[in-house]
Formats: structure tokens, C-alpha cells, sequence
């Protein structure tokens, strides 16, 4: 649970550094970050799961470094690992791709084993590297290239300058060994941070200096006992930082305090299980929202969201729902994803309703099974993610929305909600 002075690793820039076994990718990431983040071995193989690491970094701030096992993986368990990659590849901001200048033997000709890279194209001579390299294209994730073992190989300047050419990437020659070349990839990496990375607001332009936020927040059993949910920290904290004047309450006492404050607050923000009653007791003049609604639009996308709750009107008994929560708590009695919306959608068009949820990272590939997902506010996500999932739902044309969008939608009051 973050506490109010962290910066959460969901909202970090998620760079993945990537490559065959023993490439140095370890060695690098260690050279980077001036730290022994990740075990350094001349075994192959030595980095299984991917290695989350949060950290600051100068200039580029916070950051996630991920540490991923060789994507030519070839143990026992390489094909799980690579999937591991692949899971890592969708949460990756910037993708670090590392190469050397050895030959790469697999799919090479006679010639190319003899001549190495210089003999064919980007393809021929890394496959793996142009398998991967082409991902990230169509994610639309920024890449660079790094060649490293400079100190090892003296044709490294020659690849890094075939790499340019074939690519058309930029692309920096490093020693791991002796640090050499890390400056100009924090200053790449900086060139190529996503426009505006790290800028938007949780509320977006709803409220400015001064204005006064009511969060209405209960704590009921499925709050953590002795602290708030993380949804909660940081937009209290974000409201703090634009120096609005903020109140908490329980939902019981929200009628008492709307008696007592001698003006309207200009924004209203509610945990979702709660908005039919908060929009009944609210003043006129006051806008509505709630926690999960805002993280759609900062994790997600929302307009796509509020598109993709239409579909509830189109249920039958026969359909399938899918929820999609993030984190893997133990759920307990009256969970909104397990429990609640299931009952609320099940009230609205039958028993007969499938339900199915996963949880964590586990998210099928497969979605054509179902006739909508409901997300949950991705909290724990960070973007990158969560629009990976809506591009999978997009494109296998499966409804998406989340929590409380659905919950908005089914109280009646989704046109009447503030959107960030």
C-alpha cells in the first residue's frame, strides 16, 4: 500500500530491457542504474521471471526497470518465461533492445557465418531482435537499440551504425563492463519518454486552487483496516498538490456535513458502490464523480468505456460477462467484482448469467467468448497495460468497460456524471 509521499510503481515510466540470453542485459541494467539490481552470471538463463525494480533515475525520474529472461530461451521452461516477456512487453513504456556484434548463428547462411551481421538484412541476421523489434512497433512503444560489449567486440560502432541504417532507430554503443555510453542512454531514453508522460491529472481540469472536494469514502469490510485504498491516496494527494480544500466522510455522514459547509463543494467524489445514494443527497450545484470513473479515464479510456457499458442493455441469461480485476486480494463477503456487480447485472437480466472473473495479470487471450468485460479501476496497472487490454478487447470487437462506468450506467445517472 503506498502512503502519501511515494510515488506508486503503476504510475512510474516502465522501461523493459530485452534480448537473447547473455546478452548483458543484467550486466546493463546494473551499469544503468549504478546498482546491483539484477544477478549477474555467465550461466544462460541466469534471469527467469521478469524483475520489476522501481527507482529514481536523473533526469528521467520515476521509473520501473524490468529485467526480462533471454527471449531465445531454450530450457525446460523457456516457453513460460518468454510468456513472461511478453506480459512484461505490454506494460513496457520504452523498450530497450541489446545486441553485440556476434555472429547471430540461428537462421544464418554459409556466408552470414562466416561474414556475421554485415552479410544479410535486419531479419536474417537477428531474427529474434526483428521479431521483437516489430512488436513494439505495432504497440506503438518507442525502442532503443543498445549494442553492447564494446569493450569486447571492436565492430561495435560498425553494428550500431548497420542498425541505424536497417531500422531507421536510434541506437547506442555501451560497455556494461566499464560503464561507458550509460550518460547517452538516460539522454535517449529522455528524448524518447512518451509525450507528456507523467503530467496528467487524476482529476483532470475538474477542479483548480481553492475549490472545494468532498471524497465520500466508506469503511466498510472491504476496506484495509487503518488505511485508505490506494484509488483513494493518490487523489487525495493530487488534490492536496493542486491546493484544493478537501473533506472526507463516511457515507453516513454525508448529509451532516453538506448541513454544516456554508457553500456547495464544486466537486464530489464517491467510492462507486455508493453512487445512486451520494446522487440523491447531493446539492445541485455540485458535480459527481467517483474514484473508479476517474482511474478509467487516467489508466484507460473512457469514452471507450462509456461506449462499452451500451452493452449491458443487450444482455440476455445466456450471455457471458467477464471481470477483470487487477490485484489478487483474498475477496471477502459483499466484493464489488465478485459479488456486487454480478448481482446487479444477474437482477437486471436473469440467474442464468455467466460470471466469470481472473484476476492479476491473468487475462485470456481469447475474449470472443464473451459479450462484455468490466475492468476494474487498474489501480495497480499502469497505462500501457490497460490499454493493451483494450486493444485486445477492441479488436476481437468484445465490449469493455469498468466498475464504475457499469455501476453508473445501471443506477440510471451515467449522463450525469463529471468526466476528468
Amino acid at each position: 500500500m503506498a502512503t502519501l509521499n511515494e510515488t506508486p510503481s503503476s504510475n512510474r515510466l516502465h522501461i523493459g530491457i530485452y534480448g537473447k540470453t547473455n546478452s548483458g542485459k543484467s550486466s546493463f541494467i546494473n551499469a544503468f542504474t549504478n546498482q546491483e539490481v539484477s544477478i549477474v552470471a555467465d550461466v544462460a538463463g541466469t534471469t527467469t521471471d521478469p524483475v520489476y525494480k522501481p527507482m529514481e533515475i536523473n533526469p528521467l525520474g520515476p521509473c520501473v526497470i524490468i529485467d526480462t529472461a533471454g527471449f531465445d530461451d531454450e530450457t525446460e521452461l523457456g516457453a513460460r518465461r518468454v510468456e513472461k516477456t511478453q506480459l512484461a512487453a505490454e506494460k513496457t513504456d520504452i523498450a530497450v533492445i541489446l545486441v553485440t556484434a556476434e555472429a547471430s548463428e540461428e537462421s544464418a547462411s554459409v556466408s552470414q557465418k562466416e561474414m556475421g551481421w554485415k552479410a544479410g538484412n535486419f531479419v536474417e541476421s537477428f531474427p529474434e531482435e526483428a521479431k521483437w523489434y516489430h512488436i513494439f512497433k505495432e504497440k506503438k512503444t518507442p525502442i532503443l537499440f543498445v549494442v553492447n560489449k564494446a569493450d569486447q567486440e571492436e565492430d561495435s560502432n560498425a553494428l550500431a551504425e548497420w542498425l541505424r541504417e536497417q531500422t531507421k532507430t536510434e541506437t547506442i554503443v555501451v560497455s556494461a563492463k566499464t560503464g561507458d555510453g550509460m550518460e547517452q542512454v538516460k539522454a535517449a531514453l529522455t528524448r524518447l519518454m512518451p509525450e507528456n508522460f507523467g503530467e496528467e491529472y487524476i482529476t483532470g481540469t475538474l477542479v483548480g486552487e481553492d475549490d472545494l472536494v468532498l471524497l465520500v469514502m466508506p469503511q466498510d469490510i472491504q476496506a484495509p483496516k487503518g488505511r485508505l485504498i490506494l484509488p483513494q491516496v493518490q487523489t487525495l494527494r493530487e488534490l492536496l498538490d493542486k491546493k484544493c480544500m478537501v473533506m472526507s466522510v463516511t457515507t453516513d455522514k454525508l448529509v451532516p456535513v453538506l448541513k454544516v459547509l456554508n457553500q456547495p463543494p464544486k466537486l464530489i467524489i464517491t467510492d462507486s458502490q455508493v453512487f445512486g445514494y451520494v446522487y440523491e443527497q447531493k446539492p445541485k450545484e455540485s458535480m459527481l464523480t467517483s474514484f473508479s470513473v476517474l482511474f478509467a479515464a487516467y489508466k484507460g479510456d473512457l469514452p471507450y468505456y462509456i461506449e462499452g457499458a451500451k452493452a449491458i442493455d443487450s444482455l440476455k441469461e445466456t450471455s457471458k460477462v467477464l471481470i477483470a480485476e487487477c490485484c489478487t486480494h483474498a475477496p471477502l463477503a459483499e466484493d464489488i467484482g465478485r459479488v456486487k456487480i454480478p448481482r446487479m447485472l444477474r437482477k437486471r437480466v436473469g440467474e442464468g448469467l455467466t460470471v466469470d472473473v481472473v484476476s492479476g495479470t491473468d487475462f485470456p487471450e481469447n475474449l470472443s467468448d464473451y459479450d462484455l468485460i468490466i475492468q476494474c479501476g487498474a489501480c495497480m496497472f499502469n497505462r500501457k497495460y490497460v490499454l493493451s487490454r483494450i486493444d485486445r478487447a477492441r479488436a476481437q470487437k468484445v465490449a469493455m468497460t469498468n466498475y464504475g462506468v457499469t455501476i453508473a450506467h445501471i443506477t440510471g445517472i451515467l449522463d450525469k456524471i463529471a468526466e476528468p
